[in-house]
């Protein structure tokens, strides 16, 4: 079994968008997720993609 290390994470990966240059960005690796919640009396729906960490690691991680 291998073992994740600090060179397989989310900031090295070809899926992952850091748009603001800070440490948190959005995994791109499958399409946006449907989020459901509710404001007030209403409900909204809205598509996201995930936001991780730079530190962050999965196992489907490919190199930039």
């Amino acid at each position: 079994m291998e073992t994740m290390t600090k060179d397989k994470t989310c900031a090295k990966c070809k899926y992952w968008d850091n748009q603001n240059g800070g440490d948190s960005g959005q995994c791109r690796r499958s399409s946006p997720q449907a989020v459901v919640f509710k404001v007030d009396s209403e409900m909204e729906y809205k598509s996201v993609f995930p936001n991780t960490n730079s530190t962050d690691w999965c196992g489907e991680f490919e190199e930039k």
